[in-house]
């Protein structure tokens, strides 16, 4: 898998710590470089990388919490042909699993959003979710 953008932004809200938004995307992605932009509401913490160990880290949850076919199915609901954008419960990644949620945030902290952009959207979530994994 190469020329894979990944693409994570997260809200920080002013009752959170940022350094605890960090370590939720990095328990599912692993490190990241972010960078911080201030808005009014507060920040919004945006990491983007081109490498696959973050996505690698990523599938390897969902085949470790054994919710490959749950995966599969919030993937391709959210897919174009050369992207897949999806949305992750920030305190469920916190405590290192993962719980897709939606945008408007089932979650009062707001969401941890995911763009991931490849040539090809069905072949990276036939990587992210093999139906046979190994």
């Amino acid at each position: 898998m190469s020329n894979i953008q990944l693409k994570i932004e997260a809200q920080i809200n002013p009752t959170e710590e940022s350094e605890k938004v960090k370590q939720a995307v990095e328990n599912i992605f692993g490190p990241i470089t972010f960078k911080i932009k201030h808005k009014t509401w507060g920040q919004l913490l945006i990491g983007e990388t081109s490498e696959t160990v973050g996505l690698t880290k990523f599938s390897n949850t969902i085949k470790r919490e054994q919710i490959i076919s749950a995966a599969r199915k919030v993937l391709r609901n959210s897919a174009t042909e050369k992207k897949i954008t999806f949305y992750l419960n920030k305190q469920v990644a916190y405590a290192g699993h993962i719980s897709f949620s939606q945008q408007s945030a089932e979650s009062p902290l707001g969401p941890i959003k995911i763009e991931i952009q490849y040539y090809n959207s069905q072949k990276l979530i036939d990587w992210l979710t093999p139906r046979h994994p190994k």
